[in-house]
């Protein structure tokens, strides 16, 4: 089979196909016929050698969705049924950019219904994350949420599931996206710079750090995306940031919000597997609204 890897360290010339066996399930697992696949930045962040790995050949890709193709004992997913799953791990030989994906059978969700694959792709990672960044403000009653980045794959999410919640959220993002930004369930709207300590929370998909920090107030809350890279406390502001993991259960509530139309899927370009360098070069050109997602 085709798999999308890197030997080396750089931009997107260092990216590969190569041709793997066919992985095996073991007990507890499920083989994915991979369907598409979703390019985040943690995949151009492993490319560039920011997680280690040195000397590996590395395979890239979390997010999958797909057909059950095989599976090990002991699970309950049978062959034929449509998923999603994310196969988490910085630095592993084999990924989701590939024909075939082995991911742990409590990793997996069934696909949202009503919804192509390519679409499908773009919900675990990024949602997995904002739903856990809220889960670290744990916000009050009342609270007031900042969300940077708030136009993007996370923030986005995050914005949808802090409003059903009934959280206050502001929207942080380019003067061009409000329309979108609110249409998403924010109340409010921030182009460039909030006002200091202006929120009781901030959650900082955008990755600012120190900046956003600042718009926390004293004795607030502040969590980011990338994992233990949140900035130090200042001014009694907690800050944490998210650990995300592989949660089947977790992910299905997620499919659920899909199919109510309470979460929206964006994709921004379908690239073929074939041209997966050509993918991190779009990725790494930015201004995207919605993932890049890889189509074997």
């Amino acid at each position: 089979m085709r798999a999308v890897v890197v030997r080396s360290f750089g931009g997107p010339e260092v990216v590969e196909v190569v041709e793997r066996e066919l992985p095996e399930p073991g007990a507890r697992q499920v083989r994915i016929k991979v369907a598409a696949a979703a390019l985040n930045p943690v995949d151009a962040g492993v490319r560039a050698g920011g997680f280690g790995g040195a000397g590996k050949e590395i395979g890239l890709g979390w997010d999958v969705a797909g057909t059950v193709d095989a599976t090990g004992v002991a699970t309950a997913w049978a062959v034929g049924d449509e998923v999603v799953a994310l196969d988490y791990g910085m630095v592993k030989p084999l990924g989701t950019h590939a024909e075939y994906v082995v991911v742990d059978a409590a990793a997996v969700a069934k696909a949202p219904a009503g919804v192509d694959a390519a679409h499908a792709a773009t919900l675990p990672l990024n949602a997995l994350t904002a739903a856990r960044a809220l889960d670290l403000l744990d916000p009050e009653p009342g609270a007031s949420l900042l969300v940077t980045g708030a136009a993007g794959a996370v923030g986005g999410y995050a914005v949808q599931l802090a409003a059903r919640r009934g959280i206050a959220v502001t929207g942080l993002a380019r003067e061009g996206d409000e329309e979108f930004v609110r249409s998403l369930g924010a109340a409010g709207f921030v182009a460039g710079e909030a006002a200091p300590g202006a929120f009781d929370l901030v959650l900082d998909a955008a990755v600012l750090g120190e900046p956003a920090l600042a718009w926390a107030r004293d004795g607030g809350a502040y969590v980011g995306v990338i994992p233990q890279a949140e900035p130090a406390s200042v001014r009694g502001v907690r800050t944490s940031a998210v650990e995300v993991a592989a949660d089947g259960a977790r992910l299905a509530e997620l499919v659920r919000l899909v199919e109510e139309g309470a979460l929206t899927l964006r994709v921004a370009e379908e690239v073929a597997l074939a041209d997966a360098a050509k993918a991190h070069a779009r990725l790494a050109e930015g201004g995207l609204r919605g993932r890049v997602v890889l189509v074997p």
